[in-house]
């Protein structure tokens, strides 16, 4: 099994570019974030079924962390041809909250939309999840996942040992002794640090990393709502909770997902498939210092 890294944040992707580079960057996923990828089915897939083109197409995610403003904007996801941006405007949830207040408006009192009008097959207005909570949940689906191709074995519940601190936690598979799969989750960039120093010197024992800039994850983002007059952790654990509360579904499993790698993506392998759902990473050189410049 290969070192293989998952780095989420943008904030730890312009980390790795700019300051470990060509060393880091072999490790980290070319997977999209859920963001950029929405950004390729909105512009893509919801386009053509509208019959418009991408230009004519206004796409605004809300996210709980401004570093998503910086990473709609990297020039990886911007459309040459129609002269678009596959997200174009990102706002966090205290930004929302905050224009809701100044219009005085109550969500209460706004009539529900259907969640879903891009999928024709989508008859059920209800809010899916995945397993791993409100943060990630990558490592969780791809330790379940490599379990079974890799060693027939069903993983239903993952235990973490939780390491040095909350934000970073291990999870091995066993069997007879020997250790198959070893995961790990490194969240705040004290332990991030920590990680990249492991691997800089040889002594990271992961197959997988599964990282997020800010401690406690996406839900404890910097754009994150904050409710005054109460503790941080506290407005943190009943969100958490409301994310667990919510019917997860296995991707592979997924009837939608399955349709539209095979009408809008020509398959899994495919060339428009790894252009729609992955991208690169850029290695920033670091400039000279003006009393280095050789005249």
């Amino acid at each position: 099994l290969l070192l293989f890294y998952l780095f989420i944040f943008l904030s730890w992707i312009c980390y790795a570019e700019k300051t470990h580079g060509s060393f880091i960057i072999p490790y980290i996923s070319t997977t999209k974030s859920p963001q950029q990828i929405m950004g390729s089915l909105i512009k893509g897939h919801f386009a053509e079924q509208q019959h418009l083109p991408p230009n004519k197409i206004y796409h605004v995610t809300v996210m709980p962390c401004y570093d998503k403003k910086l990473e709609a904007s990297r020039p990886d996801f911007f459309n040459q041809e129609y002269q678009t941006r596959d997200v174009d405007c990102v706002i966090t949830t205290g930004e929302v909250l905050k224009l809701l207040e100044q219009e005085k408006v109550s969500l209460s009192d706004v009539a529900p939309a259907p969640l879903d009008t891009m999928f024709n097959s989508a008859t059920e207005e209800e809010l899916t999840g995945h397993s791993g909570g409100g943060s990630g949940g990558y490592l969780e689906h791809i330790y379940k996942y490599a379990a079974k191709e890799l060693f027939g074995i069903e993983v239903d519940t993952i235990q973490y040992k939780p390491l040095k601190n909350k934000d970073f936690q291990e999870v091995t598979l066993e069997k007879d002794g020997a250790v198959l799969l070893h995961f790990a989750l490194a969240y705040g960039f004290r332990n991030i640090q920590n990680l990249v120093q492991k691997l800089k010197r040889g002594k990271s024992p992961y197959h997988y990393v599964e990282v997020m800039a800010c401690p406690s994850g996406c839900l404890n983002g910097g754009g994150q709502i904050k409710v005054e007059g109460e503790p941080s952790k506290d407005w943190l654990q009943q969100v958490e909770k409301l994310y667990e509360s919510l019917k997860t579904e296995i991707p592979e499993e997924n009837r939608t997902v399955t349709a539209l790698y095979e009408q809008w993506l020509g398959g899994t392998e495919s060339e428009k498939a790894g252009k729609a759902l992955h991208t690169e990473y850029h290695a920033v050189e670091k400039a000279s210092a003006g009393f280095n410049i050789k005249w």
